[in-house]
């Protein structure tokens, strides 16, 4: 088939490379979002998506909004068979969704109907879910609501950050989101509606959501420092200030310490939540690099009694 594929950040790479090396099907052009100011410069950058397609010598189309008319006169002109979508990043309307014959088919990171939405990783991890997965389907207009082709299944890991799984989910997607294609192409693969029951949202996780609650369990703690790395990163205050918790370690052994209460050793700083303590692995105070939880205890000087969060 004549692809056009739309995608933006890193994690879509992998689908993509999957797409150019399977031999079956001729990628057209790539569809990603407009270059963005990046680093402290501010420079405007194009997305890793777009970086990859001119590498391998692929039209790159970068609309404001998949509705200009620019936009849809040339994907009619290209007059792709199927789009398949990986993180664009932006809603596409009904002009665009009815050009291709075989529509837009997404690689959506969870077991849909669980977790529709723009962060399904990170509301899996915080979740505490045990399985998850990625899974291709045909988009419509409703939010990840389309008939289902495909599935993949993957554990999540007790360590595993929101970054660590997205990166295996990537890889795995990508594998199937090729064979979804090859699937569609010889006829063999028809999309099955999805289910009524098990819907849940995952919207974007904003900074507020990042925020440690050290009233909270420990378990919890850990799921909302994993699920919120690397983005948007996990967060309280200390001595008016923000520090952001990089990792954290559940510690059950620890039940003196009241919720936010911070110990240090020499070697290890701890913090009480509504159950047991996790210890402080790596931290990152304000206007700072990261760096080990002790070496920042020891800097700060805590004081007997001092605590994180309100």
């Amino acid at each position: 088939m004549k692809l056009v594929f739309a995608g933006t950040p890193e994690v879509a790479v992998p689908a993509l490379d999957a797409l150019l090396a399977s031999g079956r099907h001729e990628v057209a052009a790539v569809v990603t979002r407009p270059d963005a100011p990046a680093g402290r410069g501010r420079r405007m950058v194009a997305s890793p998506v777009a970086e990859r397609a001119e590498e391998a010598g692929i039209e790159v189309l970068k609309p404001n909004r998949p509705k200009d008319p620019d936009f849809l006169e040339r994907l009619r002109e290209i007059a792709p068979d199927c789009c398949p979508v990986v993180a664009y990043g932006a809603l596409l309307p009904k002009a665009a969704l009815d050009i291709p014959a075989h529509g837009w088919v997404n690689l959506h990171f969870s077991l849909l109907p669980a977790w529709r939405g723009a962060a399904p990783v990170q509301h899996a991890i915080m979740a505490g879910d045990e399985i998850t997965g990625a899974t291709t389907f045909l988009i419509e207009e409703g939010l990840d609501s389309g008939p289902v082709y495909g599935t993949v299944t993957e554990e999540i890991r007790p360590t595993d950050t929101s970054g660590d799984l997205l990166t295996r989910l990537a890889f795995a997607g990508a594998g199937l989101l090729a064979a979804t294609m090859d699937g569609i192409e010889d006829g063999t693969l028809k999309a099955v509606p999805q289910p009524s029951e098990g819907i849940s949202l995952a919207p974007k996780v904003n900074v507020e959501d990042a925020r440690v609650d050290w009233r909270a369990p420990a378990l919890r703690v850990d799921r909302v420092v994993r699920g919120c790395t690397p983005a948007p990163g996990a967060w309280t205050t200390f001595r008016g200030e923000r520090l952001k918790i990089v990792q954290a370690r559940p510690v059950p052994e620890r039940t003196d310490l009241a919720p936010g209460q911070l110990s240090a050793g020499k070697n290890n700083v701890y913090v009480g939540t509504g159950s047991y303590a996790v210890e402080l692995l790596w931290v990152q105070p304000q206007g700072k690099k990261p760096m080990r939880g002790a070496d920042w205890a020891r800097g700060v000087r805590i004081a007997a009694g001092e605590t994180l969060g309100d």
